[in-house]
């Protein structure tokens, strides 16, 4: 994959920490594995997940991510912090179709659904982003069907507010998008840290 750094103007890319891993009270995130590959094509075929992503991936698409799965800078495998199962995925790379943003995705298994998981892991990649990527690149983006509801109140409370909507492979879609001094002025209003 190209490197957005010398793209879109974008100067570098965010900084992870020492090990590659971000951790939460709940949940280590850390790089994907190729071990990891069998979570991965569940995520990519089961109709639940992909039910807001054009449904589940084709064979042959399916084959070349398979193929090219550990090539892929900045996609954090899901772990809660107790077991190393992996329950979902968390993704940002630079979204060249909304003028070089960063732009975050995940998805996670239906059985963990409704734990509060993904708006954690979510809240800490956004968070890495906005503390770690250089003052001119600090803000990260988000894309979902309109109708995902769930996904919209994920990205509503981690800071993220609507930004646009259009219309994009047949779905009304909604873009949500938060920055640097965003999350400043929300910590300020809110008094939290």
């Amino acid at each position: 994959m190209d490197d957005p750094s010398v793209s879109a103007d974008f100067h570098a890319r965010p900084r992870l920490p020492k090990g590659g891993e971000l951790r939460t009270s709940r949940l280590l995130l850390r790089p994907a594995r190729a071990d990891d590959v069998d979570v991965y094509t569940r995520l990519w075929t089961d109709p639940e997940v992909r039910r807001f992503l054009g449904g589940p991936v084709d064979s042959d698409r399916l084959r070349l991510r398979r193929q090219r799965f550990d090539s892929r800078p900045h996609v954090f495998s899901v772990t809660a912090a107790e077991r190393a199962e992996v329950i979902g995925t968390v993704s940002v790379d630079v979204a060249e179709r909304h003028t070089g943003r960063w732009e975050v995705a995940y998805s996670f298994l239906p059985e963990h659904w409704g734990r509060g998981y993904g708006r954690e892991a979510v809240a800490a990649v956004v968070g890495w982003v906005l503390e770690t990527a250089p003052a001119r690149d600090a803000s990260v983006i988000a894309v979902t069907q309109e109708a995902n509801v769930r996904s919209r109140r994920l990205l509503e409370a981690v800071g993220m507010r609507l930004r646009e909507r259009f219309v994009e492979f047949g779905a009304p879609q909604v873009l949500y998008g938060v920055e640097r001094g965003d999350r400043r002025e929300q910590r300020r209003t809110t008094g939290s840290d």
